[in-house]
């Protein structure tokens, strides 16, 4: 998970400043050499660690903290504030041309995931109400058009190209004149990238910029390249200008030094983060919500706003009637489990969910989890559909054709219906807020 392990580093150092009523001089110090450690093993650029640990002591002295009545929390929140400005304070949205049609170019080098970030944006795109054309330009790279046509299926997005061009910049302007002669308010150009950063292809891309007039030029780099990918960023904001940055491999990087360097040292935000294979696995940048995951406070607005696009409006409505019905079938189980991965699965869930540390989450077993439900699932299909919406009706001969018929164990099946049963008093509870009080699961939430 991204932040994994600096996440981990800095709430054990903050942990040993809780619970003690004064602070000494001495315990800050130490505090601050291990949050300038954890950043350093992060691979966080060493003059943004500097500045960093630089501010925080300022901030902390400036303001009393030592000498105040709860100098650890007052610290974290300095810390967190200090994380939220590295990385841009406050998120920085993509922006459309007034004029109603807007171009954006994408650029990078190879290997970054370009093409597939052109899909992802194209499909986020789609859900905020625009209507998108990809632009395939890379007419270097072997089956890069290809490549292109197979993203644009996957999320149901025309791909302009003309076959047998190599010209870049015809294809780009001739794609802005089609897109806008048939209705598409957005044209996301995918550009061609090399193994590193040399004239010839910032050339292109000059030429490209001056043809089409991007609204916004977007660097795709790659998160698990750590300073080298900060090199990047800075290398072709100063030879090309950008816009912003999507940094992709975030869940693959458990560091997370570029995604916290590339703001201070090259002024240019980061505007999306890629989360996943998925085409739905870009996420808007927001500072301060990434600095409350990595201190262990949580993303429950992130987390609300992932679950309103995974989950269907009707379908909520839906189940919500029959909980209160009581009604809740595994079916409605079954749902409930898919749903989890439509939101990227256990782990990303888990990562958004305040008040569990980096050290809990070590502990919870993301492979035996998916294998879970993966068997799970196994089993509530090799029922029949009466069983499913009437559970009561299996007895200990029907469970046992289940078992076999799943390649599964009697003993998962009786495991699955006690998680069925669990979520089924959950469920219940949550609709009817007289019995959750009384059941005390609120005072577990410090409700």
């Amino acid at each position: 998970m991204a932040f994994e392990g600096l996440s981990e580093k800095l709430q054990g150092t903050f942990k040993n400043l809780k619970g003690q009523g004064v602070v000494s001089e001495k315990d800050f110090d130490n505090a601050m050499r291990d949050v300038k450690m954890a950043l350093l093993e992060a691979d966080v650029n060493f003059k943004v660690v500097k500045e960093f640990v630089a501010s925080i002591k300022e901030k902390a002295l400036g303001q009393g903290v030592l000498n105040s009545l709860t100098p650890d929390q007052m610290v974290i929140k300095i810390v967190k504030d200090e994380l939220v400005e590295m990385m841009g304070g406050t998120g920085s949205k993509l922006t459309y041309s007034p004029s109603g049609f807007t171009v954006y170019m994408l650029v990078g080098l190879q290997g970054t995931g370009k093409t597939t970030t052109a899909g992802k944006l194209a499909a986020y795109l789609k859900q905020t109400g625009k209507k998108p054309m990809l632009c395939a330009c890379d007419v270097y790279r072997p089956a890069a058009i290809d490549q292109l046509q197979v993203v644009g299926k996957a999320v149901n997005t025309p791909v302009f190209t003309i076959e047998g061009s190599k010209d870049p910049v015809a294809i780009a302007k001739a794609a802005a004149k089609e897109a806008e002669k048939t209705g598409y308010n957005v044209l996301i150009v995918d550009t061609a990238g090399r193994l590193q950063i040399d004239e010839q292809l910032m050339d292109e891309l000059k030429n490209l910029r001056k043809s089409v007039k991007p609204h916004e030029i977007l660097l795709v780099v790659d998160a698990l390249q750590g300073q080298d990918a900060v090199n990047v960023a800075t290398g072709f904001n100063e030879a090309l200008g950008v816009d912003g940055i999507i940094m992709t491999k975030m869940d693959g990087d458990s560091r997370g030094g570029a995604a916290l360097s590339v703001k201070s040292v090259t002024g240019k935000p980061i505007k999306f983060m890629g989360t996943g294979e998925k085409y739905n696995a870009l996420e808007p940048f927001h500072p301060e919500r990434i600095a409350s995951r990595i201190l262990g406070m949580g993303d429950v607005m992130s987390l609300i706003e992932q679950a309103e696009n995974a989950f269907d409006e009707e379908e909520a409505r839906r189940l919500e009637e029959k909980i209160r019905k009581n009604k809740f079938d595994l079916e409605d189980f079954l749902e409930q489990m898919r749903s989890i991965n439509k939101l990227g699965g256990l782990g990303k869930v888990i990562d958004m969910i305040p008040g569990i540390s980096a050290a809990d989450k070590k502990n919870v077993d993301l492979d035996q989890s998916r294998r879970e439900l993966v068997k799970w699932e196994a089993i509530i299909l090799s029922m029949t559909k009466k069983e499913r919406q009437n559970p009561q009706l299996l007895n200990a001969s029907r469970r046992k054709r289940i078992a076999a018929g799943s390649g599964q164990t009697v003993a998962s099946v009786n495991q699955l219906m006690k998680k069925y049963e669990e979520m089924k008093k959950m469920t219940k509870l949550m609709s009817d807020p007289k019995k959750l009080k009384r059941s005390g699961l609120m005072r577990n939430f410090g409700m």
